[in-house]
């Protein structure tokens, strides 16, 4: 009987593809994942299919695209019966855990205390926002240092306070006043024991899981899922010192944006607080995912173990002088971190691949490796062979989808449209930052024809009619 593999996700919040320096970023710290990077393949083109969380995530754990789900933006909860990859991998034995954010719900309007849709997982301890609500990592803390609760909250979300206010719900912690976070773009030391933080958390409930996991010698599936580095950046003050400040580089903008950018409050010294905050943050969760792959070895585990990481989406950082991620989509908010590392399969040590992959391509990728069938409704295609180092064919395009608009990502464009059909074009060979749209441009007017095509043909592809039984 063939030993199937077990799969270890780990899984980060708004994580730029160059928030790492294994993809050639010099001033951030990640020596865990760069070893990670090191002993797998690394996939410097790999984008998501949604800006935003929610959508972007039920579309990485289905390998379906946004549309063909029905839920292409925010504020849409998954239905329960909803065929995520524990669905998939439960007949075969797997016992799957999801320890951290899952977002499959809205989380500023319900009692998090009351039981979540399993949605085919076994284990389930969610916390989708550090400190915030009544959860898994609040009853962590509880059990392990009441002392450290009031330190946890990063701000309770307005909706959140809207709700609380309506419904009459009195919480029993405290959460910093959100006035006082000069709306979240600068960094924040953690006032508690750096021990209690969310990232330490998700890395102390994965362990525990890897540790009951290894006395059974069943296979899992483990989503190990940090909310870091989602602003708000507030990180021990341990890796904020990781970083000197003043040394960090600002975006580089094209001179419209440069002449107005500190008039609008983009300055040097914000800028590089954010900076410093996030890579703080990034590099907090990167010692945290040194701890989970040090217990993956202690327990004998890491040889026979998928290791993925990846990201939802990305963060503007400043870059068009904004922060957060959304429309239009553009590389600093589709373009995540792929990494893959399997030593069992053989996967070749130190390798980057640079063609065009997507996040629908995750559940068939690792249904594959589990020696399972490929159901022909999964949207993405598998990438063992190129994780093998067999012949591979990618992808022309990555399609990104959203209420309203669709984008298309190919290897030196990007295009984008709206429902009322207007257009832009971006040429990334000469801006790469995307900051000039050319669609209007004579110049460019074959390859807008092109994109279309390219964008039409894909849709086409897409497509998946109900099957037929008997032709008549």
């Amino acid at each position: 009987m063939m030993r199937r593999p077990n799969i270890l996700l780990l899984y980060t919040d708004q994580q730029r593809w160059d928030a790492l320096s294994a993809n050639g970023n010099p001033d951030i710290l990640t020596p865990n994942l760069d070893r990670l990077a090191a002993e797998g393949v690394n996939f410097d083109h790999h984008f998501v299919q949604n800006p935003v969380c929610m959508p972007s995530r039920v579309s990485m754990l289905t390998g379906h695209y946004p549309s063909a789900l029905r839920i292409t933006h925010m504020g849409v909860p998954v239905p329960p019966d909803t065929v995520a990859l524990p669905y998939l991998l439960r007949p075969y034995g797997y016992r799957t855990a999801n320890i951290g954010k899952l977002h499959f719900l809205p989380h500023a309007n319900r009692d998090h205390r009351t039981p979540h849709p399993a949605y085919g997982f076994d284990h389930l301890e969610i916390s989708d926002e550090p400190g915030v609500y009544e959860d898994a990592y609040r009853a962590w803390v509880r059990r392990a240092a009441p002392d450290q609760l009031d330190f946890l909250s990063v701000g309770l979300p307005p909706a959140t306070r809207v709700w609380y206010d309506v419904m009459g719900v009195a919480d029993s912690v405290t959460h910093p006043d959100l006035a006082a976070r000069a709306d979240f773009t600068g960094a924040i030391p953690f006032p508690g024991d750096e021990r209690f933080t969310h990232s330490a958390f998700v890395a102390a409930q994965t362990i525990e899981f890897l540790t009951q996991q290894r006395a059974t010698g069943q296979p899992f599936l483990c989503i190990a899922s940090f909310y870091s580095p989602h602003a708000p950046w507030v990180v021990p003050q341990r890796f904020l010192d990781l970083y000197d400040r003043e040394t960090l580089p600002v975006p580089a903008y094209p001179p419209d944006q440069e002449a107005e950018r500190a008039a609008l409050g983009f300055t040097d010294a914000r800028l590089r607080s954010a900076r410093h905050g996030y890579y703080a943050m990034v590099s907090e969760m990167d010692h945290h995912v040194g701890r989970i792959l040090g217990a993956l070895a202690t327990h004998g585990l890491a040889e026979n173990t998928i290791v993925l990481f990846t990201s939802d989406h990305g963060e503007w950082l400043g870059e068009h002088l904004r922060f957060g991620k959304g429309y239009p989509g553009d590389d600093a908010i589709s373009r995540t971190p792929l990494i893959v590392r399997w030593l069992a399969g053989i996967t070749a040590a130190g390798r980057t691949v640079s063609q065009i992959v997507e996040a629908v391509d995750i559940v068939p990728t690792l249904l594959d490796a589990a020696g399972i069938q490929l159901s022909p409704d999964l949207q993405g295609q598998s990438l063992l062979p190129t994780l093998q180092h067999r012949p591979f064919v990618g992808k022309s395009a990555a399609l990104m989808e959203f209420a309203g608009w669709k984008n298309l990502r190919t290897a030196d464009f990007r295009y984008l449209v709206h429902a009322d059909g207007s257009e832009l074009l971006w040429d990334l060979r000469v801006d790469p930052g995307e900051y000039s749209n050319v669609s209007n441009d004579p110049a460019y007017a074959l390859e807008l024809a092109e994109h279309r095509r390219l964008l039409l043909q894909k849709l086409l592809q897409l497509e998946q009619p109900l099957d037929r039984i008997w032709p008549y």
